[in-house]
């Protein structure tokens, strides 16, 4: 389930919250506990790494930009061997 980032005007804390992506958005703030809650737009919290992706694949030379570069070579190099 996706995790989804949410601030509140009234109190200015923000937090996360995983829901459904049919679940409604939260409106009531855990903090201050005004109806005053929105959504947030913000980057997903997860990277795809190792092979079969787009970016150990398809990309060349310096334009991969691998998580943790020497362990994903590695990775592919020993399921070539095998």
């Amino acid at each position: 389930m996706p995790i989804y980032e949410y601030s509140c005007a009234a109190c200015g804390e923000s937090h996360e919250a995983i829901q459904k992506i049919s679940d409604q958005p939260l409106t009531c703030c855990p903090h201050c506990e005004a109806d005053a809650l929105s959504k947030m737009i913000s980057a997903p919290g997860f990277r795809l790494a190792g092979g079969g992706w787009y970016e150990t694949d398809f990309k060349t030379g310096s334009k991969k930009n691998l998580a943790g570069d020497n362990g994903a070579k590695k990775g592919s190099d020993d399921m070539a061997k095998a």
